[in-house]
Formats: C-alpha cells, structure tokens, sequence
C-alpha cells in the first residue's frame, strides 16, 4: 500500500495519540488494531483516520476505565458484534429479524454495562478508602491543635 495524504505512518499515529509505536504493534498482535494483511512483513504500516479513531477509543476506554488487556479486547469485540447488527438493522425489513436484532445486542450491552460497573465500583471503593484517610489526617491535625 502507498500512503496517500490520508494514512499516516506509525510514528506519526503515536505521536498524535501519545503512545509509543510498540504499543501500537502490540495492540495489533492482540487483534485491537487490524493492521495491513497485505503489508509484507518489515514494511511500513499505514493506518487511515477510522484507525486512528479506533486506537484513540481504545486507549481512552484502557485509561478511564483501568480495563486490562482481555477485558479491553472483549469490550472491542463486543462493540464490534454491535456494529454487525446495527448494519443488520438497517438492512432488515420485518419486525422478527429486528426483534432477533435487539435480542442479540442485549447481552452484548450487559457485558459492557458489567464491566463499566465493576471498574466503577472498585472506584468508589478506592475514593472511600482515601476519604477515610483524608477524616484521620484531619482529625490528628485537629488534636495537635
């Protein structure tokens, strides 16, 4: 593939996103990331602006929600199977294979929903662990008053 003024080379993806060019590679290696199938082996990589979106998104959802590497990749496959149907949606003309649609996605924004949950939950866990020591700091302040 020849880079036309819309792919950018992997250096210049992680310079914009912040993030190294290994990290890149190994989110490729994972499957996060589709990379050129067609790209020989040592060539450079391109990657189009859907890429670059897509790899912002991931690192945005590993960062807000401190998801590990297997969690990451279950919320981008489900996410995917998700888009599947909504193109399946679009095309569908009855109301049972839009029923078999919804009933699809349901489970798929269960587990996500899940996910999310549980990160938010350790997070209020965590933000009450701090505010527990935050009441100890002041109340010894308080006492040497």
């Amino acid at each position: 593939m020849t880079a036309s003024a819309r792919e950018l080379r992997i250096g210049e993806v992680a310079e914009r996103l912040g993030v190294t060019t290994r990290t890149i590679r190994y989110y490729e290696e994972r499957g996060l990331l589709g990379g050129d199938a067609s790209r020989a082996k040592g060539s450079h990589r391109y990657y189009d602006e859907a890429d670059v979106v897509r790899l912002q998104e991931l690192i945005r959802l590993r960062d807000l929600l401190g998801l590990s590497l297997d969690e990451l990749i279950e919320l981008a496959e489900h996410e995917e199977a998700r888009a599947v149907l909504r193109d399946r949606w679009e095309e569908s003309t009855t109301d049972a294979e839009r029923l078999r649609i919804v009933e699809a996605a349901r489970p798929l924004v269960e587990r996500q929903l899940e996910l999310v949950r549980a990160r938010r939950a350790k997070l209020a866990e965590f933000a009450d662990e701090l505010g527990s020591k935050l009441a100890q700091i002041r109340q010894r302040e308080r006492e040497l008053r």
